[in-house]
């Protein structure tokens, strides 16, 4: 009899819990999911937008990486400083370079300039600051809330919010074993009836996405934490890693952009050209972003070389064939935070899951206001929509089970490099209390 007292105790807290986390932080979940789920696919939402970053018909070849830089540099001649040139994903996609610090945004944590440029004509055909533009701001909304860092820093604690929010989620969820197959279901007898019950079985179909999206989110806001607990450094999402100077002496023949990405295929030789930043300063170095093949980073892959601006010698390269167990850990954080390493299914589910956060919230409010009184229950009747409900139920179900398969996959792969970072961390703990019991 105390134990079942204990029980019901036990979980009224985790009620509690549940719902004060709702209402506290419930809203900017809401509005962190959606702004994610529409920023998976602001690519393409801003070439739609912006017809002239379309190519209508892509021709032979790109034109060389020097008259693409030219005449970025002649559409802007008072920028003085690194350019980045990205290369475009299809052949109907523009170039973009970025300058990181424009003026116009001094102060920012993060709001480049944006310039595409037609790869086959050279031609410049939108200059734009991020921030400015319907999609990142979209972005800049979902990452740091439009509030730069501070903005950034409550995101990362929503993100850790949401975590206990799932958790107690489900721990309420939990049924009796009589109960397994009575929870899937949804009552459509009333309008708080139907909310509370597509509120659970929307929570128990998220759950798993939820929490991958919330753990690799917070690493993205706060990513010297696991750098810390895995012992790797510079692989937060858009570092430029570790500082390469050019030590050759300066003279009248620097090397040309395109012979800096040339030398850099060497040690890489079918990797693909991503990203090159010119050197800043008289000993900068060009720093040239390739992707290889094994790599599940797309847009921002971790091979690195960096070249001498002056001799054209290969300072660094940066293999992630050799990273450490802690180094291959983090390098998931972004792409599977994207979707980009969950392919066109994953990516869709991910936008699933950051929708159903803003339908949580909404039927989740719905009952609390129906339980203070302040929201009035009605009859409903779905007798019109069931085939179109029974269709719906199954695609879900075959998403669920997709999930569930990646999901699988993914710790098939993550296990052993969380249990060698988690023997690592031990071994560093033992050393640490040996060394206190001698003193």
């Amino acid at each position: 009899m105390q134990l079942i007292k204990y029980q019901a105790t036990f979980r009224a807290r985790w009620l509690v819990l549940h719902r004060y986390l709702a209402l506290s932080a419930g809203l900017l979940m809401a509005i962190i999911g959606l702004t994610g789920s529409v920023s998976l696919y602001r690519d393409t939402l801003d070439t739609l937008f912006n017809p002239a970053l379309a190519i209508g018909h892509s021709q032979d070849n790109y034109q060389s990486l020097d008259k693409l830089l030219d005449a970025v540099k002649k559409a802007h001649p008072d920028r003085h400083g690194a350019w980045t040139l990205e290369m475009p994903d299809a052949s109907h996609d523009t170039v973009t370079a970025w300058f990181e610090k424009p003026y116009e945004t001094t102060g920012q944590i993060y709001a480049p300039l944006m310039v595409s440029i037609n790869p086959y004509t050279a031609e410049v055909v939108a200059s734009r600051l991020w921030g400015q533009t319907a999609m990142t701001w979209l972005l800049d909304l979902h990452k740091q809330l439009a509030w730069d860092a501070l903005g950034w820093q409550i995101v990362g604690g929503v993100g850790l919010l949401m975590i206990l929010s799932v958790l107690s989620g489900l721990y309420l969820w939990w049924p009796a074993r009589k109960q397994l197959f009575a929870i899937f279901s949804v009552q459509q007898k009333s309008l708080i009836k139907f909310a509370f019950d597509a509120h659970r079985l929307i929570g128990l179909l998220s759950a798993l996405a939820l929490l991958s999206l919330a753990l690799t989110g917070l690493n993205l806001s706060f990513p010297q934490i696991l750098e810390s607990f895995t012992g790797s450094t510079g692989m937060s999402h858009g570092g430029n890693g570790p500082l390469i100077l050019s030590t050759a002496v300066p003279n009248n023949r620097p090397v040309r952009l395109s012979e800096a990405a040339f030398i850099a295929k060497a040690p890489f030789p079918k990797a693909e050209l991503r990203r090159i930043t010119t050197p800043s300063g008289v000993d900068g170095t060009f720093q040239v972003n390739l992707r290889q093949n094994s790599e599940i980073n797309q847009k921002h892959p971790f091979t690195m070389v960096w070249i001498d601006r002056w001799s054209g010698h290969i300072k660094e390269v940066r293999d992630p064939a050799k990273f450490s167990t802690g180094e291959k850990l983090m390098a998931w954080m972004w792409p599977l935070h994207t979707g980009e390493a969950l392919g066109t299914s994953g990516r869709f589910i991910w936008f699933l899951a950051g929708i159903s956060l803003f339908l949580l919230y909404v039927s989740g409010v719905m009952r609390w206001l129906h339980r203070h009184g302040w929201m009035r229950d009605q009859a409903l009747n779905f007798s019109k929509f069931k085939t179109h409900a029974l269709t719906i139920i199954v695609k879900l179900q075959r998403v669920m089970l997709m999930l569930w398969r990646l999901l699988g996959e993914f710790i098939r792969y993550a296990t052993p490099i969380v249990l060698k970072a988690l023997t690592a961390f031990s071994r560093k703990i033992s050393l640490v209390w040996a060394e206190c019991l001698r003193r």
